[in-house]
């Protein structure tokens, strides 16, 4: 788990039933980058800040870098393909 003083550059917002959540967490594991999970499983409120704040998405997951969201484990993984990931390195733990 992140430390109070240390800033999360990647946040992914999630459900408990989501394989593509699951997906996401494990890319980012096994490169290493620390993030933090949100789970919206049972938090309306959460779900509805996400749609306005991720331009309109309603889907899980939505990873959020450096509070911008980039999508969801598609967009993650075309990045990480690309090189976009790099730099992002840490212990990577969940929330």
């Amino acid at each position: 788990m992140t430390s109070n003083t240390e800033k999360v550059r990647v946040r992914v917002y999630s459900t408990t039933y989501c394989g593509y959540c699951r997906m996401a967490e494990d890319l980012l594991d096994k490169r290493g980058i620390a993030y933090e999970t949100v789970d919206v499983t049972h938090d309306q409120a959460t779900r509805a800040w996400l749609v306005e704040n991720a331009d309109g998405r309603r889907t899980v997951p939505v990873i959020f870098i450096d509070e911008r969201p980039i999508g969801g484990y598609q967009e993650l993984a075309r990045l990480a393909a690309r090189g976009g990931l790099d730099g992002l390195g840490g212990t990577a733990q969940a929330a």
